[in-house]
């Protein structure tokens, strides 16, 4: 799977990198980055789709690879 976040859809409320600190992060301004490549394998599933369903702003996709 992949995990992206749309930039122009995000509000910086930072619940994506609360919840799954493991796949995304912060930038300067605190909006949500996601961390490395995107590429989303094993236990790491379950976390991109709580952050996705958490964001208010339905700023995440995470798709099949």
């Amino acid at each position: 799977m992949k995990v992206h976040i749309n930039a122009e859809r995000c509000q910086g409320h930072g619940r994506c990198y609360d919840l799954s600190p493991e796949l995304f992060t912060e930038d300067d301004e605190g909006y949500g980055q996601v961390a490395g490549d995107g590429l989303v394998l094993g236990a790491d599933v379950a976390a991109a789709r709580l952050a996705a369903a958490n964001c208010p702003e339905r700023a995440i996709a995470v798709q099949e690879a």
